[in-house]
């Protein structure tokens, strides 16, 4: 059976730029206090207009264009988004649409911020089996439009971005996706969600007071859950194909705040150095993280053919997962 090798790599974040001195401004917040404890300087904001699949379409041919493939030879697109133009239709129909790729059928993922990984996972069955030949991952959110911007725990976090990763089938042994591995333990659910617009909390007057239609986090549970969640699905992922910890040259992981990495990659006993990282310029983008992570370091000419690629996600649900490549 084929293994599954990533053939192009593309992202793209608006051009507002959002510092934290501008957040000064906002909330009770300072420069000091938001990099001190996050690593984060800056975000970007969606310009008005701009919808989430506008941002996917960006990444997304950016990746074609690495790759040297049209829209039209795509069978498949899965979008990892919390955050799509509307409820239905899905953002990857929309994607599929203004990209042209008419002949590829397409559904989002909701993981929130695994949700590029999830993603990924799904269209590496679909490869794998020879059911698709080419098939396109994106992460895309616009957190901006979630979040309480009352609210300085949560609105100096986030992000918008999308990334994007263009998969072939390889005959290589010595390149491809290993494997990934993905959980979910929906006990934590309310440690990090958006209680309100659902069909639980249907939006009404009451919900739209309280902000209950926004981003709602227990910033010490979520860090505490995901510096273990995140630390053992690597040690899992690197032992399911022989590998030890040592042999990972690169790690492309979802960033949401600078501590949490620190203290996996501690974990983990790898350096920092070997995890690329863009946090501090763009804050949490979410389900664009990953992918959004691994075209800077890819377009960078950090990933050299056959190295070890760790990556791993973690997000609301709780979901997360790792997955491990030669590349």
């Amino acid at each position: 059976m084929a293994r599954t090798q990533i053939i192009g790599t593309g992202s793209y974040a608006p051009e507002k730029v959002l510092t934290n001195a501008d957040l000064e401004k906002i909330v009770d917040t300072t420069d000091e206090w938001i990099t001190a404890r996050t690593g984060i300087r800056k975000r970007r904001v969606a310009a008005p207009g701009e919808a989430t699949s506008d941002m996917a379409v960006q990444a997304a041919r950016r990746a074609l264009e690495m790759a040297g493939i049209q829209p039209e030879e795509l069978g498949l697109i899965v979008v990892g988004t919390v955050t799509p133009d509307m409820p239905m239709p899905s953002c990857a129909a929309v994607v599929q649409a203004k990209l042209g790729a008419k002949n590829a059928f397409a559904f989002d993922v909701s993981a929130a911020c695994s949700g590029s990984l999830y993603a990924l996972n799904v269209a590496d069955q679909f490869i794998r089996t020879g059911q698709v030949k080419r098939a396109l991952v994106i992460g895309a959110e616009m957190l901006s439009r979630a979040v309480n911007w009352e609210d300085r725990n949560t609105c100096v976090l986030f992000g918008d971005a999308a990334g994007a990763m263009v998969l072939a089938p390889t005959e290589d042994a010595d390149r491809g996706l290993l494997s990934t591995h993905l959980y979910t333990d929906g006990s934590f659910a309310d440690i990090l969600c958006i209680p309100g617009g659902g069909t639980s909390k249907p939006t009404c007057e009451e919900v739209l007071k309280e902000k209950l239609h926004t981003l709602h986090m227990n910033g010490r549970e979520v860090f505490k859950f995901a510096v273990r969640a995140l630390a053992d699905s690597t040690h899992t992922a690197l032992k399911s194909n022989g590998l030890h910890v040592r042999e990972v040259d690169h790690v492309i992981s979802h960033q949401a705040n600078i501590r949490i990495l620190e203290a996996v990659l501690q974990r983990l006993e790898l350096p920092m150095e070997k995890c690329w990282l863009n946090l501090h310029e763009y804050g949490n983008t979410s389900s664009a993280s990953l992918p959004m992570t691994l075209d800077e370091a890819n377009r960078a000419g950090r990933l050299k053919q056959g190295e070890v690629v760790a990556m791993m996600a973690i997000g609301a649900g709780m979901t997360w997962g790792s997955a491990v490549m030669r590349w």
